[in-house]
């Protein structure tokens, strides 16, 4: 593995994300667009130093001479991120947000870059070097007094320089089609860029009344929809963060919500766990839209019901694991060789193989967040009640089947526990939503296969001598999947069988109150390495922990998980030991636990009349 010193990659949590709702970027502490993809999540990169800082591509805007880290911050209630530098001459300040794109799908983005004085005088350096086609696609740069084109096979980019009339024209200059410039800037000046994809023109001077129109109209959209948020509790900025932390990941034109805007980032620095998660996991979707309706919001619930319904009745068989954000099943997986991978972690993987699993858990997961958009008046249709009608026809035959399990491992299929309790919640959520909506079913099966899973799950999925459910029928291996089947209401929180399992989990799992999924050494997954804890876990925790009376230790737990954030809130998909953030960033799968933690302790302290001392 090459020196990571050597490669002055930043931090994971180094970054704020910026999103219009069909794509994101994120925007590094030293003010460099390190990750960008367009026109959608899941299309190639233009920016991507993130994975390879000489052949990625990036766009910068910091401090002249000098590539120290800013501070970032969002402007309150929104997601635009402002990177603030402090330089011996002056404060600055880097204001970046992508207007909202609407709901039809275009190939045309627009990321703004606006640069501020507030205080001196500051000069910013100006880099503009993207990659097209994951840093394969050659282009040629046009530039102007305006701006400049850079033009590949299929994708323009127009950098549009921010300016007032009559001002001497952008100082910039080509170097091997890159282009380089100065903001030279004194207090209380703005100026800054605009970069446009698939404009079919050329770059105009944008005035700085427009720009700052531009900045009003999406703080305005992002502080207006997170007011219809219903969370009153103890912890609203962190919940208020993940709400729009897991909206900036919705796919409006369908409704589709990715598991993390980024690809490859690692698991492990030097390890191979290093997957492509740009795509919409039926899993990940489902616990998103849960979470978000535990905060009001319902309409994302209802776009993502009517996206669901449209992948059933355009198949020929059961749901797939994972989709593209327009639905396409065709993700298949390859190695980017040319690109080195972050810190030197390799191999950078684009498209997911994970796609061609089983995974039984998945239809426990849509039909959970179904019946829960259904306690929030959310009525399925008639179309919509044929598809899950077909899919919990198709589940009746096929539960009883070994599958790759949550933790989309390769080391082949097992008869995993969590699986198996995901398809009993289907049958039971299937029913449930049936029988309070009056609509046609086959009760008698549906009911005897719920009956079934139950007894079988109890019978197998229970350890004796663990005194736990654990990961898989034929092994005593714990894995914290299981947290999950108290809120499914599986087991009662209080019952003797449920607390023993927490107890488990605590002796085995548990590492500084963060959550390890599963032990690899105990329960090989087919790749090599270790991996960090997970945070989804350790929310998870804290969940089942409120829920089974122990509101003062989940607190504790709580609060020590919400140090691990990042300074505008972010939180990846793993901690390493040394508490770094680690996998693809920011991950919808923490996000909406921190939401469904906040909430059932919020609950449980109420509940209980206020905290008890957690030992």
């Amino acid at each position: 593995m090459p020196n990571a010193e050597q490669h002055d990659y930043p931090p994971i949590a180094a970054h704020g994300l910026i999103g219009d709702l069909q794509t994101a970027a994120l925007v590094a502490a030293d003010g460099t667009v390190d990750w960008w993809c367009v026109p959608r999540f899941d299309s190639p990169s233009v920016f991507a130093s993130l994975l390879d800082r000489e052949r990625g591509g990036h766009c910068r805007i910091g401090p002249a001479g000098d590539r120290r880290l800013g501070r970032q911050l969002y402007f309150p209630d929104t997601a635009v991120l402002i990177t603030r530098f402090t330089t011996d001459g002056g404060v600055g300040e880097v204001v970046d947000f992508m207007p909202p794109a609407g709901t039809m799908a275009t190939t045309r983005r627009r990321l703004v870059r606006m640069v501020r004085c507030v205080r001196g005088q500051v000069d910013f350096a100006l880099e503009v070097a993207p990659r097209f086609e994951y840093g394969t696609g050659p282009h040629r740069t046009i530039v102007t007094g305006d701006g400049a084109v850079f033009e590949n096979r299929d994708t323009s980019l127009v950098m549009h320089v921010v300016r007032e009339p009559g001002e001497p024209r952008a100082d910039v200059r080509l170097v091997e089609q890159d282009l380089h410039g100065v903001i030279r800037l004194s207090e209380g000046q703005v100026r800054g860029i605009v970069l446009e994809t698939n404009l079919g023109g050329p770059p105009r001077a944008v005035r700085v009344a427009e720009v700052e129109q531009a900045f009003a109209d999406t703080v305005r959209f992002w502080q207006t929809w997170l007011s219809h948020s219903t969370y009153r509790g103890r912890w609203r900025e962190a919940v208020d963060r993940s709400a729009i932390t897991l909206k900036l990941l919705t796919y409006a034109p369908t409704g589709a919500i990715v598991a993390a805007p980024t690809a490859a980032l690692p698991e492990r620095i030097g390890g191979e766990r290093n997957w492509d998660y740009r795509y919409t996991w039926v899993r990940d979707a489902s616990f998103a839209v849960s979470a978000l309706l535990d905060l009001g919001f319902t309409e994302e619930a209802g776009a993502f019901a009517r996206w669901l319904a449209d992948r059933y009745e355009q198949g020929d068989g059961p749901l797939k694991v994972l989709y593209r954000v327009d639905g396409s099943p065709d993700v298949p997986e390859q190695v980017l060789d040319h690109w080195e991978g972050y810190r030197g972690s390799g191999p950078v993987r684009i498209g997911n193989a994970a796609g061609d699993q089983l995974q039984l858990d998945i239809y426990g997961e849509l039909f959970d967040a179904l019946y829960r958009a259904h306690g929030h008046g959310l009525r399925v249709s008639r179309r919509g009640w044929r598809a899950l009608s077909g899919v919990l026809d198709w589940l009746e035959g096929n539960w009883d089947q070994p599958d790759e399990g949550i933790w989309e491992t390769r080391g082949g299929r097992h008869d995993s526990t969590y699986g198996r309790v995901m398809s009993w919640a289907a049958f039971d959520r299937g029913l449930r939503i049936a029988h309070e909506q009056g609509l046609p079913a086959p009760v008698d099966r549906w009911r005897a296969a719920r009956d079934a899973i139950h007894d079988q799950v109890w019978s197998e999925g229970w350890h004796p001598g663990r005194r736990a459910f654990v990961q898989r029928y034929d092994s005593d291996v714990l894995d914290a999947s299981v947290l999950r089947l108290g809120r499914v209401g599986f087991v009662a929180p209080h019952d003797p069988a449920w607390l023993d399992t927490l107890a488990a989990v605590e002796r085995d799992l548990v590492v500084d109150d963060q959550v390890l999924r599963y032990d690899p050494a105990a329960s090989p997954d087919g790749l090599a390495g270790v991996e960090g804890t997970f945070s989804l876990c350790t929310f998870d925790h804290v969940a089942e922990l409120a829920r089974a009376g122990q509101s003062g230790k989940a607190r504790l737990v709580f609060e020590k998980a919400l140090t691990h954030a990042n300074e505008v809130g972010l939180y990846a998909e793993e901690l390493g030991p040394d508490g770094a953030q680690l996998g693809n960033f920011p991950q919808a799968f923490t996000h909406l636990a921190l939401v469904e933690a906040a909430v059932a302790l919020d609950r449980a302290l109420i509940a209980g009349g206020g905290p008890t001392w957690p030992w």
